[in-house]
């Protein structure tokens, strides 16, 4: 794994561009500092990576992903998500507990929403007892980040979204006044709306939202 780890740093300091580092990290309002390697070449570099190295015909490594999680330079976090998505098909219940982990440390939206998403959603489909067991303690959590996690973790069930449960969590945070939570709220009516437009509409006319969560969560109703 150390093998690994050694591999990837060194291609990608390889690449690193001083010219892109600035307006990388304000993208990102400053959160994290970057190596400067944007999206097309660093897939490009990860491809290679993951080629080289055979990583992704091995086992799912939780030390891996947790390496790269605690180096400083945001593209190594990118490069766990990558990682951790060529992998959904060897997730298990148990996952769910480094899930959580990733998503309380170094927390932005651009590593949440994909956690949220892809692996979290994953792993509530093949194992939906984890939604009373864990979710429904998320949505209710100090922490924002799992709030909006348990808040899209649907995103792209389509048909097979558990509306109730959808709107349910909805409700329970309807009133919060966090930008990331309001936006949360409207990105999945909006998403939800593509497969159930009435249904959508019908929610908003019943129920109280934020105007950002209305604004988002009404953009394609009629």
């Amino acid at each position: 794994m150390e093998n690994n780890i050694a591999s990837l740093i060194q291609l990608f300091e390889e690449n690193r561009n001083e010219v892109q580092v600035g307006p990388m990290e304000k993208y990102m309002k400053n959160q994290f500092p970057f190596l400067g390697i944007k999206k097309p070449l660093r897939s490009e570099l990860q491809k290679q990576f993951f080629k080289k190295t055979g990583v992704l015909n091995e086992p799912f490594n939780h030390e891996f992903v947790l390496a790269l999680w605690q180096k400083d330079e945001r593209e190594y976090q990118y490069a766990a998500l990558s990682y951790i998505e060529k992998s959904l098909k060897k997730l298990q219940k148990q996952d769910l507990a480094l899930m959580e982990t990733l998503i309380t440390t170094k927390s932005w939206w651009d590593t949440v929403d994909t956690l949220a998403a892809k692996p979290v959603g994953t792993i509530a489909q093949q194992f939906p007892e984890v939604i009373e067991e864990h979710f429904d303690k998320w949505i209710t959590a100090e922490d924002i980040w799992l709030r909006r996690t348990a808040l899209l973790f649907q995103l792209k069930y389509k048909q097979s979204t558990n509306e109730h449960l959808l709107y349910e969590y909805i409700l329970k945070n309807a009133e919060r006044k966090e930008f990331f939570i309001q936006k949360a709220i409207g990105w999945v009516l909006r998403e939800y709306s593509k497969t159930n437009p009435a249904s959508v509409k019908e929610f908003l006319q019943n129920h109280q939202v934020s105007r950002l969560s209305y604004r988002e969560g009404s953009k394609y109703l009629t």
